[in-house]
């Protein structure tokens, strides 16, 4: 071999190393999804990244694969501030536990919850809270099957105070026009297209009644999405189809 071609070999190897050494030092340090959000990690979240880390805690907890966590640490490192993701408005059910269908921990997410999961102007102000105040990039509005709430509304349940709050679902069974059979609980498939529906008025409904929040979405900051928990399997399925985001609100 000759000098120049020695010369021009090591040139090559250099240039290769200079090139690996840079791109290596450029990859981004992957974060610790065992450890709660900082304020820095919360604001590098996209409203989309938010929507697929859930997606992938439920893929996980369905997988019987959730993450190991040391809550007692993560309450220490949580003391002084928090930095959550995401809030989810759920219904009471005791079998939609948010932070363990979406493997998350705590800090990750802000959980109201009220039979049926529709709004009020308590819950859509802790929802503003939520956003505005502590940085939230979505909100979930969760649904599930088999919802008692939804069959009560449907059989017209009148009880104490809970007739009132079955009155709130009210809207999304008069919305359910095409559905055949028995407009009662006895009609599962009746049910559960007014579990949905309540979902998609819900989240219509922030948007429609929250100025602060419709402001977020609009400038890019926040989503506002429904989803449906299946109580028999674990599986949250979003509705992205329909969800609110910058893009729809402009159209």
């Amino acid at each position: 071999m000759t000098l120049s071609a020695v010369s021009r070999y090591f040139f090559v190897v250099a240039m290769l190393f200079a090139t690996t050494h840079v791109a290596t030092a450029q990859q981004p340090t992957e974060r610790d999804l065992t450890a709660p959000l900082t304020a820095e990690a919360q604001a590098d979240l996209t409203p989309e990244g938010v929507i697929q880390l859930l997606k992938d805690g439920n893929q996980r907890f369905l997988n019987d694969a959730s993450l190991e966590r040391d809550f007692m640490e993560q309450v220490r490192q949580t003391s002084d501030g928090q930095y959550p993701m995401a809030a989810v408005l759920g219904c009471i059910d005791s079998r939609v536990p948010h932070e363990i269908i979406f493997d998350k921990g705590v800090g990750d997410i802000f959980s109201a919850r009220v039979a049926g999961n529709f709004i009020n102007t308590d819950i859509l102000g802790s929802l503003e809270f939520a956003t505005a105040v502590a940085g939230s990039k979505v909100i979930v509005v969760l649904g599930h099957t088999e919802c008692g709430a939804v069959k009560g509304a449907c059989d017209r349940v009148e009880m104490g105070n809970l007739t009132s709050t079955l009155a709130n679902i009210a809207p999304a069974i008069y919305a359910v026009d095409d559905v055949e059979g028995p407009r009662t609980s006895e009609n599962e498939e009746f049910v559960q297209a007014v579990a949905h529906q309540n979902v998609d008025l819900t989240v219509q409904n922030i948007v429609d009644r929250s100025p602060v929040i419709r402001q977020l979405v609009a400038d890019g900051d926040l989503i506002v999405v429904g989803a449906m928990h299946n109580v028999s399997t674990g599986e949250v399925t979003f509705y992205e189809d329909e969800m609110i985001t910058a893009t729809t609100l402009a159209n």
